[in-house]
């Protein structure tokens, strides 16, 4: 019988989909930032290379099943949620700090703040599924005859 994350089912698709697009988004700018300019704003253009790859991780550990992928969501969206708040506060109180914009800027302002009700739709949809998140789903396909 095969197996599939219960995490990666109804809006966990949608979440999963979003995640993807978000580390690509990141992943393309803090390439292109850290490439064309890194010493105009080091900072943030690394801050950018962090967000692409906690949004990677967060998108593989809400598709692969298991408790332990479950687990690094978990800590993978809470360090993200973290993030962005602080990185968006930050960016609001210091603009010295941020010469230059990363996706956690003011809460994700230029991305219509997806990366900050991502990680708030991603904790609920953890919470939600907190006792089934490890136990494997099984696939919904019919047995072929002969396997």
């Amino acid at each position: 019988m095969a197996t599939k994350s219960s995490l990666a089912t109804g809006i966990g698709r949608v979440l999963i989909a979003v995640y993807g697009i978000l580390a690509l988004a990141a992943t393309g700018r803090s390439v292109v930032q850290i490439a064309e300019k890194f010493s105009f704003a080091p900072f943030s253009y690394t801050l950018s290379a962090v967000a692409a790859v906690v949004y990677i991780v967060a998108m593989i550990a809400l598709i692969v099943p298991g408790r332990f992928w479950y687990r690094v969501a978990c800590v993978t969206i809470v360090f993200e949620m973290t993030g962005v708040l602080v990185i968006g506060t930050l960016s609001l109180f210091d603009r010295a700090l941020f010469p230059d914009l990363t996706i956690w800027s003011y809460y994700g302002l230029g991305y219509a703040f997806a990366p900050l009700v991502l990680p708030i739709a991603g904790l609920w949809w953890l919470r939600k599924h907190h006792r089934t998140a490890g136990a494997p789903v099984a696939d919904t396909e019919p047995a072929v005859a002969g396997e």
